[in-house]
């Protein structure tokens, strides 16, 4: 859908760009009047880039990038306009449940914190989180709604994807590792006696409990003999490599299968939905740049475009 995205607001920059003197210091864009910031590019172009630190890009490598998140910011600003015409605009109480949800994932304290390590205005951040909300909003209230996906487009999909469908045999595992045979023996017992693998890991230091799904033939060489005569609910032998220490219990067996229609239809659905609403998107978006007015730094434009901007009638002067 980006790709798609992106050359219609190409197409909108060719007939929008400008040129000129600034008319307002910071910003870079407006949007059907409303300005687009500079800040706002440089606080996503930071988060893009968050841990490599080592790498240095050139002057059109960032301006590319600039485009792109550009691009973004100029939709979200078009999908936030649109909300509000409807009447169902993402509130300020929406973004306080919303942050505080992901509060919840955090001790006291260490939200502010983690956001003060990570060079992170809560004000930039907390007008991202509002523009998530407002794209998740759009596509659940006012796309979804006018979706509908016909029993028999479910079966043609099926028909024609009956690969997708295949489950091939294979085997979840829960995988036991530490550092030595007495405290994975130890894991071992209390798992088998029905303890959860979260309890378990937390209970005995150094001690690792993952679920894995494993195809039929893909497992790790040692593995092989010890899986092969196991039975549901039995533990492996316990194995020894690379000073590390590792049991295998078997949770599940499973034969190759093909899903029924009904088994399938969960997913051929999201695959229809997400097809419906990709295309419903790029529809509604196509209507909307035709008659909204987006006027664009021509620091941001294309060499070409910027010619064709300058073929055209000048348009009202943007900041830089």
């Amino acid at each position: 859908m980006r790709k798609t995205i992106f050359c219609l607001l190409v197409f909108c920059l060719i007939l929008t760009g400008c040129q000129g003197k600034s008319d307002e210091p910071g910003v870079i864009a407006r949007v059907n009047g409303q300005p687009v910031y500079l800040a706002q590019l440089e606080y996503q172009y930071d988060l893009n880039h968050e841990g490599s630190e080592d790498f240095v890009p050139s002057v059109e490598q960032v301006r590319e990038e600039y485009r792109h998140i550009l691009n973004d910011l100029i939709i979200q600003k078009l999908v936030m306009q649109e909300l509000m015409e409807r009447g169902i605009p993402v509130t300020s109480q929406d973004v306080k449940n919303a942050e505080n949800t992901v509060r919840e994932d955090y001790p006291d304290g260490a939200f502010e914190q983690t956001l003060i390590e990570e060079y992170i205005n809560i004000d930039d951040w907390r007008e991202q989180l509002r523009n998530q909300l407002g794209m998740d909003k759009f596509f659940k209230q006012v796309l979804r709604p006018e979706i509908k996906i016909d029993y028999k487009e479910a079966e043609e999909y099926y028909r024609k994807h009956l690969s997708d469908f295949y489950v091939p045999a294979g085997s979840r595992l829960l995988v036991v590792s530490g550092p030595s045979r007495d405290r994975v023996s130890h894991a071992v017992d209390s798992l088998m006696k029905g303890e959860s693998p979260k309890i378990v890991a937390s209970k005995l230091k150094q001690v690792r409990v993952r679920e894995t799904w494993i195809r039929d033939g893909q497992y790790p060489t040692e593995w092989e003999n010890e899986i092969h005569d196991l039975k549901v609910g039995e533990a492996s032998q316990i194995m020894v490599k690379d000073r590390s220490v590792i049991c295998l219990i078997l949770k599940e067996k499973k034969e190759a299968t093909l899903l029924t229609p009904s088994q399938a239809y969960p997913t051929v659905e999201k695959v229809l939905l997400d097809k419906k609403l990709d295309s419903a998107f790029n529809s509604w978006l196509t209507s909307k740049l035709k008659v909204s007015d987006i006027k664009i730094s021509e620091h941001l434009l294309e060499k070409h475009t910027e010619k064709n901007v300058a073929k055209k009638k000048p348009s009202e002067t943007v900041s830089e």
